[in-house]
């Protein structure tokens, strides 16, 4: 998890459910939402949401585009400075220098991530400056949690069943997910589910939500669930 998309994506999210049906869903509805596993992609979960509410569905093109509105706010393949969307409201959880390491311990290192592409792309190589980093974006592979993206990114950085492990760093259940699904299509491979909390559940006033929340990484499957991203530094399988 690189960036806190709280003011971003999900506010992408309510905005859009409640521009259908004036109801905007609450930062705990999408919460437990995402605790299901199924509902990484953002447009379908908007659409789950407005069935849920007994709402009538619409396009789901149509949504997309009003979805994007909110999140973009200008054509998503066009000049990012154009942009006067919600992608402008996400700050940053790690920086260049935290890679750097990561590859200065030999760790190779990459992205599998339901971003669209324009997205992932623009955080990760305009804001981060990473030169031409290994993406999975959406689109690329099926959306989380089928493991096709992170076993294809695992195997284009070199993994094997001998000696190497594959480790993957999530905010969902459906990340989590996603590792355990992989160990069940390719068992000889050693997969690790590393989690940790979103941003907006890690203030004091949420201390409760934030114990639930990793109750539910640790019950879906997570091997370890950390403060945060970069605590991954002193994880024992990326120290030095």
């Amino acid at each position: 998890m690189i960036r806190d998309v709280a003011g971003s994506y999900r506010r992408a999210l309510q905005c859009t459910v409640q521009h259908y049906c004036g109801w905007q869903p609450s930062a705990a509805a999408i919460d437990a939402l995402k605790a299901e596993g199924a509902w990484n992609n953002d447009w379908d979960a908007s659409l789950e949401l407005l069935r849920r509410h007994g709402a009538a569905l619409p396009d789901r093109a149509a949504l997309i585009d009003v979805f994007s509105d909110f999140y973009f706010g200008g054509d998503p393949e066009g000049d990012p400075s154009h942009w006067t969307g919600f992608i402008g409201d996400e700050p940053l959880l790690v920086d260049a220098s935290f890679f750097a390491t990561l590859s200065q311990r030999k760790v190779r290192w990459g992205f599998v991530s339901g971003a669209e592409p324009p997205s992932a792309r623009f955080v990760l190589q305009q804001r981060l400056g990473l030169q031409d980093p290994p993406l999975i974006a959406m689109g690329d592979a099926p959306d989380k949690p089928d493991p096709t993206g992170l076993i294809r990114l695992a195997k284009a950085l070199g993994a094997n069943t001998e000696a190497t492990r594959v480790a993957y760093l999530g905010d969902t259940v459906a990340d989590v997910h996603t590792v355990v699904q992989a160990r069940e299509r390719w068992p000889e491979q050693q997969f690790v589910s590393l989690a940790v909390v979103p941003p907006h559940l890690q203030t004091a006033g949420q201390a409760k939500a934030r114990t639930i929340y990793e109750q539910r990484l640790q019950e879906a499957g997570a091997d370890l669930v950390l403060n945060n991203t970069e605590a991954l530094l002193s994880w024992e399988g990326v120290m030095a």
